[in-house]
């Protein structure tokens, strides 16, 4: 019997029909991958279960009870936690605090403070998490933020739990924690939806497999074991993608970009390294490595210690990301809801924001006729998935987001681009779409920095491969002899002797 069952889900948008005849159930102490590509309605899903969106048709069943939410708190009493990549706790709140949020042990209008951090140490040994009650939420790295969301799921009798993208800024140790804090959920009878694009994790944590694809339920797996990744994504995707990164060589020019002995915030040792025109450099480190922190000092995110940045052979006085932008350096964040969107704003709006100023009447006054014909020009370049440039850019995809930003970079005269995780929460057939895009420009003569954390990407897209290891280069491999095995080594603590092949 299924404990947890959707019958005939549907709903509806203005302009976009996003969930339509979906009907699967999920038994006890089971983890329901829920897997498909961006806009295949995995989101809508969850924020029907969380009580976020109501359905346009069909109902939601828990222990065999019809449930319509009204709100996140119905769904919570209902004893359903959906825990997203932007966990909702409170950074200035205890962990004790967050735990019991709105239900404190308290007499008389009094918390009982020390009742209530009995409780909370006693919740989070259960997960076997060894987190002070007492410590701030904000001060807490994101892998313990992430078991407080968990334990206060639990605090509130949580009997399904759903993750979406839980490993995405977790480091490998941090991840084998919360597979195993899943499996004693699982033990304990609980039901587990499990969203990711990772699909090697998906092997790892789940029993199980229900695939969305454009709205519409297209099959489950009641069973994982002997079912390969080729077969799951040909079900996602709805044809075989033999090489999703579809690799080819092509020419490299001059030096494009030329950083010389760098450091500052996150990278204590000056770093050295050039990217040729046409050239895609792939950067790999493990998490704290300080690949990121090396890609907004270039940018000018972050204030240089020490160094210089040379753009096409002319030295380029980088202070701000204006400075930058100016001279055709421009970067792709690996946050794109924080630090590359302007979420409320529209699709046009979003692709024209920095451009404009260049098309402006006077200086200051938009040009109606230029912001229409330029964000539908790369609208239809990059196959942007938009109902209309005026669609808010928060309600697309992940993929389609990440072409917005290139779209927006597009729009100025790029010499260099930095992109840090450009396919982080990105589907496997979405991924495709941007490797073409990446290569693209790189045919086109713009130098390429690529941040992955994932080693199959960095191997399969770069001509030329860097290392980072604690804030320091470790070394440089060409495309023919980087490895999983050699990369692996620099990039470990303990790693090998600091080597280049560049």
């Amino acid at each position: 019997m299924h404990y947890l069952e959707f019958e005939g889900i549907g709903k509806s948008f203005p302009g976009v029909r996003a969930l339509e005849g979906v009907s699967f159930g999920v038994p006890e102490g089971s983890v329901r991958a829920l897997v498909g590509e961006n806009g295949a309605g995995k989101s809508t899903l969850l924020k029907i279960l969380s009580g976020v969106h109501s359905p346009t048709q069909g109902e939601v069943r828990i222990d065999g009870r019809p449930r319509r939410f009204r709100d996140a708190a119905g769904a919570i009493s209902a004893g359903v936690a959906v825990i997203y990549q932007e966990l909702h706790l409170v950074p200035e709140m205890s962990v004790a605090e967050n735990l019991y949020l709105g239900h404190m042990p308290a007499r008389a209008g009094v918390v009982k403070r020390r009742l209530l951090r009995e409780r909370a140490r006693a919740q989070l040994e259960a997960l076997g998490e060894d987190i002070s009650p007492q410590a701030r939420v904000g001060r807490l790295p994101l892998a313990q933020r992430q078991m407080v969301e968990i334990a206060k799921a639990l605090t509130r009798g949580a009997k399904v739990i759903a993750f979406d993208e839980p490993t995405s800024s977790l480091s490998a140790r941090e991840t084998r924690r919360l597979f195993e804090t899943i499996g004693r959920l699982k033990s304990g009878g609980r039901v587990i939806l499990y969203v990711s694009h990772r699909l090697e994790e998906i092997f790892q944590v789940c029993d199980s497999a229900t695939v969305l694809r454009d709205g519409h339920h297209v099959t489950t797996i009641e069973n994982l074991e002997g079912v390969g990744q080729d077969q799951l994504v040909r079900a996602m995707v709805g044809r075989d993608i033999a090489d999703v990164y579809e690799y080819a060589p092509r020419e490299h020019g001059e030096c494009a970009l030329e950083v010389s002995g760098v450091s500052g915030p996150g990278v204590p040792e000056a770093v050295s390294f050039s990217v040729a025109r046409g050239e895609i450099l792939g950067v790999f480190g493990l998490v704290g490595a300080g690949r990121t922190e090396l890609l907004k000092l270039i940018y000018g995110a972050a204030r240089r210690s020490s160094g210089s940045i040379g753009v096409f052979g002319q030295r380029v006085d980088v202070r701000c990301p204006r400075d930058a932008i100016r001279a055709g350096l421009v970067f792709c964040p690996e946050d794109r809801k924080q630090e590359g969107l302007v979420p409320l704003l529209s699709v046009q709006e979003n692709v024209n924001i920095s451009a404009r100023r260049n098309h402006a009447r006077l200086g200051f006054l938009v040009s109606p006729g230029w912001e229409s014909a330029n964000a539908r020009e790369h609208i239809d370049r990059l196959a942007i998935r938009t109902p209309s440039p005026r669609q808010p850019v928060r309600n697309l995809s992940g993929g389609n987001q990440q072409k917005v930003i290139l779209a927006r970079w597009l729009s100025e005269s790029v010499r260099v681009l930095l992109l840090d995780e450009p396919t982080r929460g990105i589907d496997v057939g979405a991924r495709r779409e941007i490797y073409r895009l990446i290569y693209s420009l790189a045919a086109s003569g713009i130098g390429v920095v690529m941040v992955s954390s994932e080693m199959p990407e960095v191997l399969g897209v770069s001509d030329r491969v860097m290392v980072m290891r604690q804030g320091r280069v470790s070394g440089q491999l060409k495309r023919g002899e980087a490895t999983s095995e050699e990369v692996l080594e620099l990039a470990l603590p303990l790693g090998g002797r600091k080597r280049s092949s560049a």
